[in-house]
């Protein structure tokens, strides 16, 4: 009914596979994605105690969530392109097998430079196994109805997995020790590995034609490591107008005008332009970037203001969050496909989105002596609703110009502007959060009363951000009828796509 990737007819491949055997393929992807987005949360909860064991410092702390931030966003881009080139297949084994070990390190590490090390190679695992997936769902299901039901499986488990997360990293610090949050991807990863072998389809990718473009890796990974680093790191520290941060982040904007010449003339780009060309494409990832920026930094100051205000411990914080987990859920995997198929993406992409900062408005209002069950809840179901409702749209149209030989590109992409709008929501909402909290503090305020009032500026930051998202929403998008008609001119020329080879 809608354009999708497999109901384009441009270079789509024959699906081979029965049903059962599809189905069962996106459960182990969706295993190995669950386990990547676990580990960017799960460790949130432990850092106290990674803290007191190591000896860590309140600022060398910050490097156990950066060190993988940095290479997981930095490579997601690359990671993706290169599964259309090589085998998106291959990336997703290599790339498990890169964060097992990893895993492996950080469970065993006894000195800060061992964990930190080994985060940054997590990260790098990180990149390569989830940069690839979605671009393997949308050639694994090309019929436009099952495509949608198995993207609502995955957006469900690409948003889901946080607060998930915040629950596992309760459980096994307080029941075990912080060790455990890592040893756990071990035997995860292991059976992720062995079924994924037997049940992913070989496949061999388009190849690099007349030579890998390397000045263009180089510059793409480049940037957006010390973009990251920048959001992360100097602005989080010294604030957005600091020299250091202003230096950085024009040196990482001259890297991407750079990127995006080098790709404008390459003879074989690691990137093609083209991708961008499409409205939806390109209004889905910006949407995106500002969605998660505001769900994001929510969820980061949701966990302190239940921690520092209400005094939950580690386990009643993740308990505290389920909720939205089993709403999210229960509109992604049972009622996404129908709704998207009816009324189509960008249809049922706005009033998820409103409901979003619906939420992020309500809990911006939360008291010092707040309750859970008429403060909080409430806010935690409406956003629970509205991100069941908007992400599996939102990926189905992010996914919506890709080719057959584009489709890991277009997926590395989704995943690159979450991780951006994830690290920049992070670094905004928590700096101007803790700003406010001490100027109030300095005025002669009471502690509880300023951090409360720091939050709420958060929340409301937040919900402003999803309200952006909206505006580019409704002025950007086209229904995808529309955008499937729309002029070649403005969509750009669609080149002969070489094919890419299913290999038994």
């Amino acid at each position: 009914m809608y354009e999708t990737v497999g109901s384009t007819g441009r270079g789509a491949a024959p699906t081979t596979r029965d049903g059962r055997s599809r189905w069962v393929a996106l459960v182990v992807l969706c295993v190995g994605m669950l386990m990547i987005v676990l580990d960017v949360t799960v460790v949130n909860v432990a850092l106290p105690a990674v803290q007191s064991d190591l000896g860590f410092s309140q600022s060398s702390l910050a490097w156990v969530v950066n060190a993988y931030l940095i290479a997981f966003g930095g490579l997601l881009l690359l990671a993706g392109r290169l599964g259309d080139l090589m085998s998106r297949r291959g990336v997703f084994l290599a790339g498990l097998g890169v964060f097992t070990v990893a895993s492996l390190l950080c469970g065993i590490a006894q000195s800060q430079e061992v964990l930190i090390a080994a985060r940054f190679v997590q990260g790098v695992g990180g990149a390569m196994t989830s940069a690839v997936i979605l671009g393997m769902i949308v050639t694994m299901f090309p019929e436009p109805r099952e495509q949608a039901k198995a993207i609502g499986v995955y957006a469900f488990v690409a948003s889901a997995g946080g607060s998930v997360g915040l629950l596992a990293g309760g459980v096994l610090t307080q029941v075990l020790n912080w060790h455990w949050i890592f040893f756990i991807n071990i035997p995860i990863g292991v059976a992720t590995a062995v079924l994924a072998v037997r049940v992913l389809e070989k496949d061999k990718g388009i190849g690099f034609g007349r030579g890998a473009d390397v000045p263009g890796a180089v510059l793409i990974t480049g940037a957006l490591m010390l973009g990251v680093y920048t959001i992360v790191k100097p602005a989080a520290e010294y604030g957005w107008t600091a020299p250091r941060t202003l230096g950085l982040g024009a040196v990482a904007l001259a890297l991407l005008v750079a990127f995006v010449v080098c790709e404008a003339t390459a003879d074989n780009p690691l990137v093609p332009l083209r991708i961008f060309r499409s409205r939806n494409v390109s209004g889905a990832n910006v949407i995106q970037a500002l969605a998660i920026a505001g769900m994001f930094g929510m969820f980061f100051l949701g966990v302190l203001y239940l921690q520092e205000v209400l005094r939950y411990d580690a386990l009643q914080t993740g308990m505290a969050f389920l909720p939205t987990t089993i709403v999210m859920g229960t509109l992604s995997v049972r009622y996404s496909e129908r709704l998207i198929m009816r009324f189509g993406a960008r249809t049922l992409l706005v009033p998820g989105l409103v409901l979003i900062a619906a939420g992020l408005a309500l809990v911006a209002r939360v008291p010092v002596d707040g309750n859970y069950v008429t403060d909080v809840l409430p806010s935690t179901l409406l956003i629970g609703a509205g991100v069941g409702t908007a992400f599996p749209a939102l990926a189905t149209l992010a996914m919506s110009g890709a080719t057959q030989s584009d489709a890991g590109l277009a997926s590395g992409l989704v995943n690159t502007t979450a991780q951006v709008g994830a690290a920049l929501g992070l670094a905004v909402l928590a700096t101007l959060s803790a700003t406010r909290s001490a100027n109030l503090l300095a005025s002669g305020e009471e502690t509880i009363a300023a951090l409360t009032d720091g939050y709420r500026l958060g929340f409301l930051i937040a919900a402003c951000l999803v309200v952006a998202a909206i505006a580019v929403a409704v002025t950007v998008l086209r229904p995808e009828r529309q955008a499937a008609e729309e002029p070649e001119a403005e969509r750009g020329p669609v080149r002969p796509e070489p094919a890419y080879c299913d290999a038994a």
